[in-house]
Order: C-alpha cells, then structure tokens, then sequence
C-alpha cells in the first residue's frame, strides 16, 4: 500500500546541491542573455536598453522567494489541497477566455492581467496538474493499472484542459500537457497496450487540429522547407539557423550578436537559445544542455528513490516536474534548430516572461523540498 505522508521518513536539512546548482546556473545565464538579446528592442520600444532585464530580475526574485517558501512547506500540504488547485486552474483557463478579463497579445487570448501583471494560466495548470495527477495515481493506484475506466478518467480532464487551451490558443502548452501526463501514467505502471493505443489516438487527434488552422499548417510547412518562402513563414527560423551557425566553437561572443538587431523576433523569449548560440557558441550550448540534464536526471533520481521508500505521491510528482521541465526545454531547443515546428514555448528559468519562471522556480523548489523531507542522498 502506497505510504501516506505525514512526517519525514528520515529527519534532515540535507539539500539536494546540483539541482540548486543547475538551476541558479541557468536562471542566471537566463538574466544575463535577456539583457544581451533584449537592449535593442528596449531602447527603441521604451528608451531604456535594459528594460526587460530589469523586468526579468523582479520575476526571478519572486520566483526564488516562492521557491524558498515552497522548500519549508510539507509536501503532505499539495496532497491535500492538489484537487482544489486543479479547479483553481481551471477557472483561469476559462476567466482568460472572457474578452473583459483576458489580455490579448499577437493574437492569442493567453494572458490574465493581475494588479499590473500580466499571468499565463497555462504555466499554472501545467504545475496544477501534475499535482492532482499524483494524487489520482495515489487514491486510483490499482484501478490504473488494471482498467481502462482508470486510465480515461485523467484523460477526460486534461481533454478538458487542453480544449480550453486550444481556444485561446496555445498548442505549445497543450502539447507539454498531453506528454507530461501520458509519461505520469506510463510510469506509474499503466499497461503498455493501453498507452500506445492512447499515444496513437492523442497523436491523430493531434493531427487533426493541426490540419484545421491554416497557420498551424503554413508552420509546419515552413518548418520541413523554410527556404520555400524565406521572406515570410520560413523567415524566423532561416534567421535562427543562421544565428546558430554563426556561433561556430566559441560564438562570436557576449553581445556581439547580429541576428539579434531586428533579423531575428522574439530573441528574448521563444528565441533566446539561437542568439546564446551564437555569441557563446557550441561550447555555450553543450553547457545550456548538461545543466538542464542534470536537472531533469536529479529529478528523476529523486523519484526513484522516493518511490522505493513507498512515497509515491511525492514520486510521481517530481517525475511530473522532471518530465515538464526536460519536455518544454527540449521542444524549444529543437525549434530553435529546426527540429521541430514552431511552439511558442519558453526556455524554463532562461527565456523572458514572469509565468515561466515563477512557476519553473516553484517546480524546482517542490523537488528540492521532496528531496529534503523524504530522502538523504
């Protein structure tokens, strides 16, 4: 039976060190690149070439001070509430859509405006979920494992989700959701046979919406061939090759940039990765990708030790965390490549936008506050 959470198994104040590490290792390359990618633009939209930098610094300190909160908070605490978070995130998927409450930016009704800040619903239902999906494969163990009315039950909600997501749009989000769940549910035992048959129908359902709106096609023909219409679909990601090719071994170094001077948008938030790429270089990209390993395996790690102690709910929630944040990163590294289409998706902790980082900073501070209240490694 799995062990419910009540009091630490092994009372210790050990933190996990690689994971803090990693994390501020990003965040502050994050801060650093925001500022090289986003002066120009400031300047000519505010006058101030170090506007979003400032901006960015106020997120990250409030994403860390959840996150330090989040680490003094017994996960026993998300156990319980995790089902009225999950209704909490709902309705701010809804209130988005009301054209009196939602703030429309490049044509996508994704963002609430709160006291002054603009908030993305879809980051929280992305931690909102994973937090009562834990909870669901904790209470409804053996009935995931053994039926099908197990399995369809978290897919009816995030069928939910993502139909909401999808009206604002955003599909990059609705992705990350469909594959950080059907990972939850594949590592929490869910039959092979069940999986793949829910992967084949998700993947054609996926399909089918792609094939419904014509820019979600013009993407991805651009994205298979951009060079069939440089100048207008394929531009952004022909800018990004070049932008990345330029950075050779060593990049053309910090600030140097040419992509970033009105060749390349959004080189601050979706694009971010393409300029480090080229003012750091190979050399910069190897170290963006091994810290973000290190995060996703400290992750996972964490959760294989939890789940052998027989804390699953904690288990399956740093999996979740693990799997959203390796997903999202990888999705926009490829994009940024041209390995993928185009997402409209954030690099977590690096890329600038106040939802992402808070909400990644208090994902991190979930896995560190696990580790520390279950596990000593």
């Amino acid at each position: 039976m799995p062990k419910a959470i009540s009091e630490p198994a092994i009372p210790t104040t050990s933190y996990d060190y690689y994971l803090i590490f990693s994390s501020l290792c990003l965040l502050l390359l994050g801060l650093i690149m925001v500022a090289s990618t986003s002066m120009n633009l400031a300047q000519t939209q505010f006058n101030q070439p170090l506007y979003y930098f400032w901006k960015q610094c106020q997120y990250s300190s409030i994403g860390v001070t959840l996150a330090i909160i989040i680490t003094q908070i017994p996960i026993r605490f998300w156990q319980w509430i995790n089902v009225s978070l999950l209704l909490i995130g709902i309705t701010t998927l809804i209130l988005v859509l009301i054209p009196s409450l939602g703030h429309e930016v490049n044509g996508s009704m994704r963002w609430l405006k709160l006291a002054g800040f603009n908030f993305q619903p879809s980051e929280l239902i992305k931690l909102f979920m994973i937090l009562y999906l834990s909870g669901y494969l904790v209470r409804r163990s053996d009935e995931v494992r053994s039926t099908w009315r197990g399995f369809i039950k978290p897919m009816a909600i995030v069928c939910l989700i993502t139909s909401l997501l999808l009206l604002e749009p955003d599909y990059g989000a609705t992705v990350v959701l469909f594959a950080t769940v059907l990972g939850m549910l594949f590592l929490a035992g869910v039959p092979l046979r069940q999986f793949i048959i829910w992967v084949l129908v998700i993947g054609f359902a996926l399909t089918i919406i792609i094939l419904i709106a014509p820019y979600r096609v013009e993407r991805l023909t651009s994205f298979v061939n951009p060079w069939t219409d440089p100048f207008n679909s394929g531009f952004q990601l022909i800018q990004s090759l070049i932008a990345i090719g330029r950075g050779e071994l060593w990049g053309v170094g910090l600030g140097n940039s040419i992509q970033k001077l009105a060749y390349l948008p959004e080189v601050h938030t979706d694009f971010l990765f393409a300029i480090l790429a080229e003012e750091l270089g190979l050399m910069g990209v190897i170290t963006i990708i091994s810290l973000f390993t290190i995060i996703v395996l400290r992750a996972f790690t964490i959760a294989l030790k939890i789940e052998r102690l027989g804390y699953y709910y904690a288990a399956y929630t740093s999996y979740g965390i693990g799997l959203s944040i390796g997903l999202q990163a990888s999705i926009n590294l490829g994009v940024n490549m041209g390995l993928l289409p185009t997402k409209g998706l954030t690099l977590p902790l690096m890329s600038y936008g106040g939802s992402s980082m808070i909400i990644t900073c208090i994902m991190i501070g979930l896995v560190i506050r696990i580790h520390r209240e279950l596990i000593v490694l």
